[in-house]
């Protein structure tokens, strides 16, 4: 890792932006580090023992705390909560910096407030500001962003949360303005949630899922079973390749429906840098689950086809057989007379 070249994201790459501390050599440290830099930041290191940091990028300077706090206005704070600790003993060298809390806690509700809220209760001389913590290391290393570039930000401090706004755009990240410094404690839940765009999806789905079963429960079983025919042989197979189909069918419509609602909005208020709907705009961010969702059941239904010409072919094979066996002895009697 240490001789990794670093290829530069901007066209105006020799002219350096703003010098970056780093508190914390960690794997997700060294990653920012190594982002900064392609970005066209010059970045240093705070560590507790400079001489012993090792894997870092060879761009970087290593300092100790004080001193890298010294030469910069922007310290990214990527340290756990029960190490803020030290910051205390830097109030006179962090007063009127810029601090960002990239942390993240083990399990939601993990502490009463928020790792910033913390943050700025250790150092109130300084402009704390929650961002970053939405990004994993090995995105940052892979600059595979896809899934994660998003990052959520918020800050007491207006001046500064616009500052990191720029630096993240820098980096190629979209940043989202979260507001005030309360809203830390959401954004640092957000990566504990399981699958946290995958619920809507799959509980329509589901929803779905049910009413057609039931509907064709009604028409087929229940009908035929009026008429003193037992079909319930056809739940297995049939009415679940009547299913797959169905629901598929009508997930893909949800993937596109709210692409037509949010163009009539637009077309009506005349504009769109408007923001939408709250529940449109959850509905868009879902879009890419629900395709899947569908394309699961599409397949399901392509399976199932496949099945029941075999389930046909076993069941003619049974009937041959048994007609086989009745018409034996009948045969043999012929034989013998």
């Amino acid at each position: 890792m240490g001789t990794k070249v670093m290829i530069p994201l901007c066209s105006d790459f020799s002219e350096k932006r703003d010098k970056i501390c780093i508190f914390g050599t960690g794997d997700f440290g060294r990653s920012l580090g190594y982002k900064f830099l392609q970005s066209g930041y010059s970045v240093i290191f705070g560590s507790r023992n400079p001489g012993e940091s090792s894997l870092l990028p060879r761009a970087a300077e290593v300092l100790s705390h004080t001193e890298a706090a010294q030469k910069c206005s922007v310290i990214i704070v990527a340290v756990h909560r029960e190490h803020y600790g030290f910051l205390k003993e830097l109030g006179d060298v962090l007063q009127g910096k810029i601090l960002v809390d990239v942390s993240n806690n083990l399990k939601i509700n993990q502490y009463p407030d928020s790792n910033a809220e913390y943050l700025a209760q250790v150092v109130p001389m300084a402009s704390i500001v929650k961002a970053l913590n939405t990004v994993s290391a090995w995105a940052l290393q892979s600059g595979n962003l896809d899934a994660s570039r998003q990052v959520f930000v918020c800050s007491d401090d207006n001046k500064a949360k616009q500052q990191i706004m720029d630096m993240v755009r820098a980096m190629g990240l979209t940043p989202q303005d979260k507001g005030s410094l309360v809203a830390a404690k959401e954004i640092e839940d957000y990566p504990l949630q399981l699958f946290p765009m995958w619920r809507l999806p799959v509980s329509s789905c589901a929803g779905l899922t049910v009413l057609v079963f039931l509907y064709c429960v009604i028409g087929d079983i229940i009908y035929n079973a009026v008429k003193d025919k037992d079909v319930s042989y056809y739940l297995m197979v049939t009415i679940a390749n009547r299913i797959f189909p169905v629901v598929s069918l009508m997930l893909l419509a949800l993937c596109y429906l709210p692409g037509v609602f949010a163009a009539i909005i637009q077309l009506y208020r005349g504009t769109k840098y408007s923001r939408f709907p709250d529940w449109l705009d959850r509905w868009m961010l879902c879009r890419k689950q629900l395709g899947l969702v569908a394309l699961s059941y599409a397949f399901l239904h392509a399976i199932y086809t496949l099945v029941i010409p075999i389930r046909y072919s076993v069941r003619h094979r049974t009937e041959m057989f048994i007609i086989n066996q009745v018409m034996s002895p009948y045969e043999e009697e012929s034989l013998t007379t």
